[in-house]
């Protein structure tokens, strides 16, 4: 798969943890991957914003099958670009 994006971040959130995922690199070579679990409270998630905006990353892809999403949306909106995925439906999707 080619890469399109020099920054991105992925989140899988749960009711107790956020699981981040940053891809940050040239986009001729594989990017260097940074992994880090927060939890949900409110400080964590400021830590998480604080964490994604160090690695400059602007651009960040939510997966969440519940409620859960929404204080982490809340915290991050603004400063992020945000997307919202059902696991449902990108489950099967080529490049997930």
């Amino acid at each position: 798969m080619d890469a399109v994006r020099m920054c991105c971040a992925g989140l899988d959130v749960h009711q107790e943890t956020v699981v981040a995922c940053v891809l940050k690199g040239p986009i001729e070579q594989k990017p260097q991957c940074h992994m880090k679990t927060f939890g949900t409270t409110t400080r964590e998630l400021l830590g998480l914003q604080d964490w994604l905006s160090e690695h400059g990353c602007r651009e960040v892809v939510m997966e969440s099958t519940g409620v859960f999403w929404k204080p982490v949306w809340n915290i991050l909106e603004g400063s992020c670009d945000l997307v919202l995925a059902n696991a449902q439906r990108v489950k099967n999707m080529p490049g997930r």
